[in-house]
């Protein structure tokens, strides 16, 4: 199983990104996919997961309103953008085919400054 994450860059406060990840060697259409996250010094930090077939959605509270979770499972890719974005919200982003983001990806780094 591979997970590629992309998308990563610094950004000022209030501003966007849309992050990628490339999955293969997986069945990814039928799976359920998350985002996580990890700030420096902190624990990971669950962000957003998504059914196949995008038929459940659900997102951290800290996200919620601001961040939208969606796959294309034609490509094995799944996305995360992010709006308004917070100074809070820099961290490694991780995709992950598990729960607990055991199974995750290199992680794309996300910093937003002013």
């Amino acid at each position: 199983v591979q997970l590629v994450e992309s998308g990563g860059a610094l950004v000022q406060p209030g501003g966007s990104l849309r992050l990628s990840c490339v999955v293969s060697g997986f069945p990814f259409s039928i799976w359920e996919m998350n985002w996580f996250r990890q700030a420096p010094g902190k624990g990971l930090e669950w962000v957003s997961s998504i059914e196949h077939g995008s038929t459940q959605i659900k997102y951290a509270d800290s996200v919620k309103g601001r961040f939208t979770v969606s796959r294309d499972d034609s490509a094995n890719t799944l996305f995360l953008q992010m709006d308004s974005l917070k100074i809070e919200d820099t961290a490694i982003y991780y995709c992950a085919t598990d729960s607990r983001g055991q199974q995750r990806g290199q992680g794309t780094q996300v910093t937003v400054s002013s």
